[in-house]
């Protein structure tokens, strides 16, 4: 285990990567959809997307977990199951923050009223409707999501080269065109809305964990043959 936490701190030796390049772009994205908020002539409520930002950033962060630090770790004698375990603990650990601040964000524009100008950016209604821990569980999953999927494709990269990645790309966009194609000509997307909202934000939130773990087992079976 005392291994295993040694990953960790080799993942967050650049503090950058998993903390403040984040912060920094969702600060970033906070600002400008303030601005553009200020700008709307409107008493209505007025929501934004821009918070998602630093999520998308996360399929980049777990790419580069597996692309720069994986061949570093291999000359530092730590085992492949250490250093995955290890990663996804940190996965974890950023993920965890990201719901945390996303809470804080929302916290905020409910007690300023949308800082001032009634517009939200992390207080979304359909995200927060099963209450702040329902929330967190949402921002929570769609960080650790993006990168397991990063981390993923990278670990696929690494294990068969470009030529598989590719070939899997293609083969699960066909899959998902595949999947629109037969809802669109069954004429089944009335239902399909229904479900999503019956859901709820959470209750696709932990459907969604289901996927990472499926996608953390697929990741954990590619790893033992990627090359440094």
């Amino acid at each position: 285990m005392s291994r295993t936490l040694n990953v960790i701190r080799l993942q967050l030796i650049n503090k950058q990567t998993f903390i403040w390049v984040p912060l920094i772009i969702l600060a970033g994205a906070a600002v400008i959809s303030i601005l553009i908020y200020a700008m709307i002539p409107t008493d209505e409520p007025k929501y934004g997307g821009g918070g998602q930002a630093p999520l998308w950033y996360f399929f980049a962060i777990g790419m580069s977990a597996m692309t720069l630090t994986f061949p570093f770790s291999q000359a530092m004698s730590i085992t492949r199951r250490e250093f995955f375990f290890g990663t996804m603990l940190t996965a974890v650990l950023g993920s965890a923050l990201m719901g945390i601040v996303f809470l804080a964000g929302g916290g905020i524009e409910l007690l300023t009223d949308g800082w001032g100008m009634n517009g939200y950016l992390f207080y979304l209604p359909w995200l927060w409707e099963a209450g702040a821990g329902g929330a967190f569980v949402v921002y929570f999953v769609l960080a650790l999501f993006f990168f397991v999927v990063g981390f993923t494709g990278a670990t696929i990269y690494k294990s068969w080269g470009p030529t598989v990645l590719t070939i899997a790309s293609i083969a699960l966009a066909l899959m998902i065109v595949g999947v629109v194609f037969l809802v669109t000509r069954l004429e089944l997307w009335g239902r399909v809305f229904a479900g999503i909202m019956d859901l709820g934000a959470l209750g696709l939130a932990l459907w969604g964990l289901v996927v990472v773990v499926a996608l953390s087992a697929l990741s954990f079976l590619a790893f033992r043959r990627a090359h440094p």
